[in-house]
């Protein structure tokens, strides 16, 4: 089973070769791996021009943003399967071989959430994500867990979807996982630790210099998916969702 993994690029030579190297010591055969430099100028074109034999695509050009750089990406993928990875992030040993054991003995999943950990920039655990509960609902209301960085997907449910919302700068990820489920794919867990998430300075999670850009995003995506703005009773729909006990019977 072929397995497609985009890296995208951006002055993050500090961690890209541990990222790199993560993913080709996986030694998995079938890999269609492709990275994604818009134009770093830190050394990272050059670490990866190194690499070059190994990878099956490289694309330096301009782009809009991280999800039109995913978009590009993936539109030169063979695979059966997606994944992507940032170039700070790792993946866990073997998780390549986990994830093709799970879509070969479940094929009618679209999507698989898999476990793993944020660590920071010396690589040390900060928090353990165990993948459950992915819906539409517990996206925007809570009581989901997962990591995008465990997650890969069907290349058919990708083709049927609307692909990375370039206009998305923060969550582009959640909002194409949204949409995919909307259009009827179906979800699975693959129950094994796949990948790490670094949040450092410099990332944008770690820096919080996008929260603002962060709640635009995702007050959009709760428009455009349920019809209206969000309002004030569903900060208690989000309690409820999210308290142990109550959520077992949300969807």
């Amino acid at each position: 089973m072929k397995i497609s993994l985009v890296t995208l690029s951006f002055n993050q030579i500090d961690y890209l070769k541990e990222a790199l190297d993560s993913v080709l010591d996986q030694g998995y055969p079938e890999l269609d791996y492709i990275v994604v430099d818009p134009g770093s100028t830190d050394g990272s074109r050059a670490l990866i021009q190194s690499y070059r034999t190994a990878l099956a695509h490289v694309i330096f050009e301009p782009d809009h943003g991280a999800a039109d750089g995913l978009n590009k990406g993936f539109s030169k993928a063979s695979g059966e399967i997606f994944g992507f990875l940032n170039a700070d992030d790792l993946l866990m040993k073997d998780s390549l071989k986990r994830v093709a054991a799970f879509f070969t003995m479940n094929p009618e999943c679209d999507i698989a959430f898999g476990n793993g950990h944020t660590i920071d920039g010396k690589g040390q655990p900060i928090r353990y994500y165990k993948a459950r509960n992915f819906s539409v609902n517990r996206y925007f209301f809570g009581g989901a867990r997962w990591l995008q960085q465990s997650t890969f997907f069907q290349a058919r449910a990708f083709a049927k979807s609307p692909r990375f919302n370039v206009e998305n700068r923060t969550c582009w990820d959640g909002e194409l996982f949204v949409k995919m489920v909307m259009r009827g794919a179906k979800v699975g867990y693959i129950d094994s630790n796949l990948a790490s998430f670094r949040v450092h300075a410099a990332s944008i999670s770690g820096s919080g210099k996008l929260n603002e850009q962060f709640q635009r995003d995702s007050s959009r995506i709760f428009a455009e998916v349920q019809g209206r703005e969000w309002r004030a009773t569903d900060n208690l729909l989000r309690l409820l969702y999210r308290t142990t006990g109550f959520i077992s019977g949300l969807s």
